[in-house]
Protein backbone atom coordinates (compact mmCIF):
# COMPACT_ATOMS: atom_id res chain seq x y z
CA UNK A 1 0.00 0.00 0.00
CA UNK A 2 1.17 3.84 -1.18
CA UNK A 3 1.44 6.14 1.92
CA UNK A 4 2.43 8.61 0.12
CA UNK A 5 0.90 12.27 0.84
CA UNK A 6 -1.14 14.34 -1.45
CA UNK A 7 -2.09 17.68 -1.76
CA UNK A 8 -6.01 18.47 -1.46
CA UNK A 9 -7.96 21.09 -0.90
CA UNK A 10 -10.97 21.11 0.86
CA UNK A 11 -13.80 23.45 0.41
CA UNK A 12 -16.08 24.10 3.48
CA UNK A 13 -19.12 26.14 2.47
CA UNK A 14 -21.80 28.73 4.65
CA UNK A 15 -20.09 25.79 7.49
CA UNK A 16 -20.05 28.45 10.51
CA UNK A 17 -22.14 30.68 11.40
CA UNK A 18 -19.77 32.62 14.09
CA UNK A 19 -15.80 32.69 14.60
CA UNK A 20 -16.72 31.18 17.83
CA UNK A 21 -17.94 27.79 15.58
CA UNK A 22 -14.97 27.94 13.57
CA UNK A 23 -12.48 28.06 16.47
CA UNK A 24 -14.75 24.99 17.73
CA UNK A 25 -14.48 23.14 14.66
CA UNK A 26 -10.42 23.33 14.32
CA UNK A 27 -9.87 22.27 17.72
CA UNK A 28 -12.17 19.31 16.60
CA UNK A 29 -10.58 18.73 13.41
CA UNK A 30 -6.83 19.34 15.09
CA UNK A 31 -7.88 16.66 18.27
CA UNK A 32 -8.86 14.00 15.14
CA UNK A 33 -6.03 14.71 13.34
CA UNK A 34 -3.87 13.91 16.24
CA UNK A 35 -5.50 10.38 15.70
CA UNK A 36 -4.57 10.13 11.84
CA UNK A 37 -0.75 11.35 11.99
CA UNK A 38 0.13 9.11 8.86
CA UNK A 39 -2.97 9.67 7.10
CA UNK A 40 -3.57 13.43 7.07
CA UNK A 41 -2.20 16.51 8.00
CA UNK A 42 -3.82 19.71 8.41
CA UNK A 43 -0.98 22.28 6.65
CA UNK A 44 -3.55 25.56 6.62
CA UNK A 45 -6.88 27.02 5.83
CA UNK A 46 -8.18 30.47 4.19
CA UNK A 47 -11.17 31.82 6.06
CA UNK A 48 -14.11 33.26 3.65
CA UNK A 49 -16.87 35.16 4.21
CA UNK A 50 -19.54 33.83 2.27
CA UNK A 51 -22.47 36.10 0.44
CA UNK A 52 -25.10 34.95 2.81
CA UNK A 53 -22.43 36.15 6.07
CA UNK A 54 -21.68 32.64 7.03
CA UNK A 55 -17.88 31.62 7.08
CA UNK A 56 -16.41 29.34 4.92
CA UNK A 57 -13.16 27.52 4.95
CA UNK A 58 -10.58 26.51 1.99
CA UNK A 59 -8.45 24.24 3.87
CA UNK A 60 -5.09 23.07 2.37
CA UNK A 61 -4.28 19.22 3.69
CA UNK A 62 -1.72 16.93 2.57
CA UNK A 63 -3.23 12.84 2.89
CA UNK A 64 -2.72 9.56 1.39
CA UNK A 65 -5.73 10.09 -0.39
CA UNK A 66 -9.06 11.23 -0.49
CA UNK A 67 -11.32 9.00 1.42
CA UNK A 68 -8.51 9.79 4.11
CA UNK A 69 -9.33 13.71 4.09
CA UNK A 70 -13.31 12.99 3.64
CA UNK A 71 -13.11 10.42 6.90
CA UNK A 72 -10.95 12.89 8.82
CA UNK A 73 -14.05 15.39 7.98
CA UNK A 74 -16.56 12.86 8.67
CA UNK A 75 -14.94 11.88 12.87
CA UNK A 76 -14.38 15.33 12.92
CA UNK A 77 -17.64 16.78 12.42
CA UNK A 78 -16.96 18.83 9.25
CA UNK A 79 -18.39 19.06 6.01
CA UNK A 80 -16.12 18.52 3.05
CA UNK A 81 -18.13 19.84 0.28
CA UNK A 82 -15.31 19.37 -2.44
CA UNK A 83 -11.64 17.76 -2.01
CA UNK A 84 -10.09 18.77 -4.92
CA UNK A 85 -6.03 17.16 -5.61
CA UNK A 86 -3.53 19.90 -6.15
CA UNK A 87 -2.02 19.49 -9.28
CA UNK A 88 0.69 22.31 -9.29
CA UNK A 89 1.56 25.18 -6.85
CA UNK A 90 2.25 28.78 -7.98
CA UNK A 91 3.64 31.00 -5.53
CA UNK A 92 4.21 34.73 -6.23
CA UNK A 93 4.34 36.23 -3.11
CA UNK A 94 4.18 34.52 0.72
CA UNK A 95 0.48 34.75 2.19
CA UNK A 96 -0.18 38.01 4.05
CA UNK A 97 -1.21 38.69 7.47
CA UNK A 98 -4.37 39.16 8.86
CA UNK A 99 -6.16 41.65 6.69
CA UNK A 100 -8.64 44.29 8.59
CA UNK A 101 -11.54 46.25 7.21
Amino acid sequence: EDLSMHTYVILRRNAWRTPEELQAAAARSTSVGETMPDEVRWIRSYVVREPSGALATACVYQAVSEEAAREHARRAGLRADEVLPVVDTVIVRPDPGTETG
